[in-house]
């Protein structure tokens, strides 16, 4: 893997409130799952360090059980994340996919999560930038397209063919809709009917489909692209490919404005947690894989396959730089296609206007600074349009 450097609770009279709407949105999730058989966007039991709280007296963060969320899950197995909160305890979620983690953080349910870039820009937009700020990076790379071997594809020529995207309007489904454009091949955004068809199916049954021949590939994030591969599949198109330098964000650290007002230095403790975990991932690349995958498996009740886990930790590069142009580069291309939406439900009238003031880089920028590391760059989208 290659690993860059890089990378609150609510008063206790929002309490009451907070544990019935969690408790609420854990109800509707319940149904769903990660790569194993248990509940998605249940809540474990608060872990807490030593030492006098801070602002807060708790912090609820959300992510997902993937090799894309390789910070959380390692740094909260590890304990990077209660050391530098002290006493202020903290509470995890674990959610199937963004739009469920944005709900989390909309209802109070979370105040920091780990997101796509896709659900990120439509929360922040849908809220007219009241919803979420980002406030780190988290992973770029690990997507591809990977098709049946025994399919009949000439070069990249998937004209016919069923490709499955994760969710209509997600990070991949954009990636791949702006793909088969950029080929010349007609596709509706809305329905997924064209020269090609485009499958809309959550990542965890993709697999299955894959294996039934129910369709014919998937543009899709690690670790399912990997077990598409095991399957008998082939990558006909690495994402990084189509970017220049081959790095763009795939993994987002976001955080409730009110929260990183009230309690600025919960949100920095957290980052600190952060950027230390990806350091000692980098740095023990061995031990971070099994800490992932015990995470996984803790959460999921199956790890996985080792030659899976394998292939999905060498295309996945964890940063704390947001890559803050490709963000708004994927958001323009949503944007073209008619699936970047503002908060009348209406396609935006561009991006770059529409996503100035959806990072806030600041608490990060001081973390690397005391660790000696070069601040990042918010591509003029910084809050207020002021940068960082």
């Amino acid at each position: 893997m290659r690993l860059s450097e890089r990378s609150p609770a609510p008063s206790r009279s929002r309490r009451p409130l907070r544990a019935a709407l969690a408790l609420l949105l854990l109800l509707f999730l319940a149904a769903g799952c990660g790569y194993g058989s248990r509940a998605s966007g249940a809540a474990a039991a608060p872990a807490v360090g030593t030492g006098p709280p801070l602002s807060a007296d708790e912090v609820s963060i959300g992510y997902f059980a993937n090799v894309t969320h390789a910070t959380p899950l390692a740094g909260v197995q590890k304990g990077y994340f209660t050391r530098e909160l002290g006493g202020t305890r903290l509470r995890t979620q674990v959610f199937n996919g963004g739009p469920s983690a944005l709900e989390a953080l909309n209802a109070g349910a979370v105040d920091i999560a780990w997101m796509g870039p896709s659900p990120a820009v439509n929360g922040f937009l849908r809220s007219e930038g009241r919803g979420l700020r980002i406030v780190s990076g988290a992973a770029s790379g690990g997507v591809a397209l990977v098709v049946d071997g025994d399919a009949k594809v000439r070069g990249t020529d998937i004209r016919g063919l069923r490709i499955a995207t994760p969710e209509a309007g997600n990070t991949q489904d954009v990636a791949l809709l702006h793909w088969i454009r950029e080929q010349g091949w007609e596709v509706d955004p809305r329905t997924g009917r064209g020269d090609v068809t485009v499958v809309r199916q959550s990542s965890k049954e993709i697999p299955t489909s894959f294996r039934r021949g129910a369709i014919d590939g998937a543009w899709v994030p690690e670790p399912v692209a990997a077990q598409l591969v095991a399957a008998g599949g082939r990558v006909l198109v690495d994402e990084s490919d189509l970017w220049d330098g081959g790095a763009f964000v795939t993994a987002l650290v976001v955080v409730s404005p009110s929260f990183l007002a009230d309690h600025p230095d919960v949100v920095e403790a957290v980052l600190r947690g952060s950027v230390r975990t990806n350091a000692w991932l980098k740095s023990r690349p061995a031990e971070g894989k099994t800490a992932v995958n015990s995470a996984i498996e803790a959460l999921t009740g199956r790890p996985l396959e080792r030659g899976v886990l394998d292939a999905a930790w060498r295309h996945v590069s964890l940063t704390d730089d947001p890559l803050a142009t490709t963000l708004a580069e994927e958001a323009d291309r949503a944007d073209r296609l008619g699936l970047l939406h503002g908060a009348d439900g209406t396609p935006g009238g561009g991006a770059e206007a529409a996503l100035r003031g959806i990072f806030d880089l600041r608490p990060l920028n001081r973390v690397l600074a005391r660790q000696g590391e070069p601040a990042v760059d918010d591509a003029g989208l910084g809050v207020a349009g002021r940068g960082t």
